[in-house]
């Protein structure tokens, strides 16, 4: 088989970021790492492709920097990467654009893909990506198992309910959900034959029909700040102070 697993990356879990008066993210000096999320996706198309064959590609749109993000992928046990490049901030329509096109050119038996990136947390290009490819897609799983064929996948994904199985037909897009695994770690072993595998870059603009961008981030800012706690002496006082601010 042949796996697609997307890879986007984010600041570091543990960044502070910052904003300039005018509501502007303060970018400079951010340390970045591949979105968790991607993270599953590429250790789950590493076990799909160990118990199955086949290989793992890693995708992922941007700029040159991603390639370092690549590079963790390879490191982990992907194969090869390959890169959409642009220095452009793309909305998330116009990613699906750019990763359909890799796709198409790679012809995959199976994309998987991180359910949302924490940066936005929009969790849209996985739906439009399959949507653009006319493909079935399963959302938040828990659980990929694919057919003895390699012909369909069932899916085990996380609703609000509970769970909610779905069986699809191969090719697919699925996005991963914290439960699907647990990733490795890249290895010394790993990070020094990641340098010697294949990368490959398409220029964005081979991306036929990239529509024009139609959302813009008008301005960020930061949250509240939270409010002093207040300590009561009993059950009776501290009904009494939520009955005084209309949260009962």
């Amino acid at each position: 088989m042949k796996i697609i697993a997307t890879i986007k990356r984010t600041p570091q879990r543990d960044t502070r970021m910052r904003l300039t008066a005018d509501g502007r993210l303060v970018t400079d000096g951010l340390q970045y790492e591949v979105n968790p999320f991607d993270e599953l996706a590429v250790e789950e198309a590493l076990r799909i492709r160990d118990a199955k064959g086949g290989e793992v590609v890693a995708l992922a749109v941007g700029p040159p920097g991603v390639a370092e993000q690549l590079q963790t992928a390879l490191a982990m046990g992907a194969d090869r990467a390959l890169r959409v490049e642009t220095d452009q901030s793309l909305d998330p329509l116009q990613i699906a654009h750019a990763l359909a096109h890799a796709v198409r050119l790679e012809a995959p038996d199976l994309v998987l893909m991180g359910k949302l990136a924490i940066d936005a947390e929009n969790g849209q290009v996985p739906l439009m990506l399959a949507e653009l490819l006319e493909w079935p897609h399963a959302s938040f799983a828990s659980k990929v198992e694919i057919d003895a064929a390699g012909k369909s996948a069932r899916v085990i994904c996380e609703v609000d309910g509970g769970l909610e199985v779905v069986e699809v037909t191969l090719p697919a897009v699925i996005t991963t959900d914290l439960r699907l695994n647990e990733p490795r770690y890249a290895s010394l072993p790993g990070i020094l034959k990641a340098k010697k595998k294949p990368s490959a870059v398409i220029p964005l603009a081979e991306v036929q029909g990239l529509p024009a961008s139609n959302v813009r981030v008008a301005s960020y800012r930061a949250l509240p700040a939270r409010q002093k706690g207040e300590i009561v002496e009993s059950a009776e006082a501290l009904a009494e102070r939520l009955l005084s601010k209309n949260l009962v």
